[in-house]
């Protein structure tokens, strides 16, 4: 196994990369698709609180498999939902510019960074609550949801105190 696939294993995510020739030029598409414990600690890490935690990753993994390049859709009103949480054209990021609810465009919900995703997720949630994603509603919803919380291991401070 190479350093980078080790790498990759380590830090939880698997990349996927192609190059596609369109004439001259080269396009090169990056995305990330997140282990459950890669998607905890990335989660964490862009301070979604530890008591929802389990929620938001049974979230992502109904709604796009912890693929940020998913592109759901087109839903009955034409609409199509965008990367990680699956944020929808219609009310929240616009297809042309930095528009809709989270003030994004629709592309940048599909880069492997997922700071914006994380934002715009948490806007959502802050008006609609959970109920706003049918993959929850259908998948996490009263359901006995996996612990995630061992994944941070090392990267949340122990609550007992040092002797």
């Amino acid at each position: 196994m190479s350093g980078f696939s080790q790498f990759l294993l380590l830090t939880g995510l698997i990349a996927i990369v192609t190059v596609k020739q369109t004439q001259c030029l080269y396009i090169v598409e990056y995305t990330k698709v997140f282990t459950i414990c890669g998607l905890a600690r990335e989660l964490y890490k862009y301070k979604m609180p530890l008591n929802q935690l389990d929620d938001w990753v049974c979230l992502v993994e109904s709604e796009s498999g912890g693929d940020t390049s998913k592109v759901g859709g087109p839903n009955p009103d034409g609409s199509y939902d965008y990367g990680l949480f699956q944020i929808n054209s219609r009310y929240w990021c616009g297809l042309m510019s930095a528009s809709g609810g989270c003030k994004i465009r629709c592309w940048d919900l599909l880069s492997p960074d997922i700071k914006r995703d994380v934002a715009c997720a948490k806007l959502i949630y802050g008006q609609m609550g959970f109920e706003a994603w049918a993959g929850w509603r259908r998948k996490c919803k009263n359901q006995v949801l996996p612990d995630v919380i061992h994944c941070l291991n090392a990267t949340v401070p122990s609550a007992l105190p040092q002797t």
